[in-house]
């Protein structure tokens, strides 16, 4: 069970306090700064933890059912505080609830798939969702070490309105293959 592959997976895990942390303050660069080199080296060692799972066959139940967690667990915490710190505000909360509430929504979808033996595999789509989340959170955690450059926060919010359109072609996905496994 304590694998590399699941030891990278739970390190992001104990991660997300310390993001969180990090982030906290508004308008503190340096920890916005900290922040994005921290939720850079998540980024990274959520790629290696599949990788080498793979690459070297040990692919385990608990990093199958944690990694996903991880993932959800950041991306929720990055959200809810980039909106009570205002970098995500206005209009620009719609897409962040979007893709908060599909998270949610997914999670229990799988959870009662699952309970009835159905297993939905990722799509592409649902990668270049995850891809969207991924940057467009990272351009807005680096927007707030280098507020001059405010082309780095517009970009971050088009990435988000972006991930938010494919959170609702993915979660309708879900939804439909769903459906057909409800009385």
């Amino acid at each position: 069970m304590l694998t590399v592959p699941n030891l990278l997976t739970l390190s992001r895990i104990v991660a997300i306090p310390l993001l969180v942390a990090l982030l906290w303050w508004p308008r503190w660069e340096w920890g916005y700064a900290l922040a994005f080199a921290l939720y850079c080296l998540m980024g990274i060692t959520d790629y290696f933890d599949g990788y080498l799972a793979r690459a070297n066959g040990t692919v385990s139940k608990l990093g199958i059912f944690l990694d996903p967690i991880a993932d959800k667990i950041m991306v929720a915490a990055v959200i809810l505080v980039l909106v009570g710190n205002d970098d995500i505000s206005g209009w620009s909360v719609v897409p962040a609830m979007i893709i908060l509430l599909r998270e949610i929504a997914v999670s229990g979808l799988r959870e009662f798939l699952a309970g009835v033996q159905v297993s939905v595999p990722v799509s592409k789509m649902a990668k270049w969702k995850t891809t969207f989340q991924l940057i467009a959170l990272g351009m807005l955690i680096l927007a707030g070490g280098v507020p001059l450059m405010e082309w780095v926060h517009t970009g971050g919010l088009i990435f988000l309105w972006g991930a938010a359109l494919l959170t609702l072609i993915t979660g309708w996905d879900y939804l439909r293959v769903g459906l057909k496994h409800m009385d």
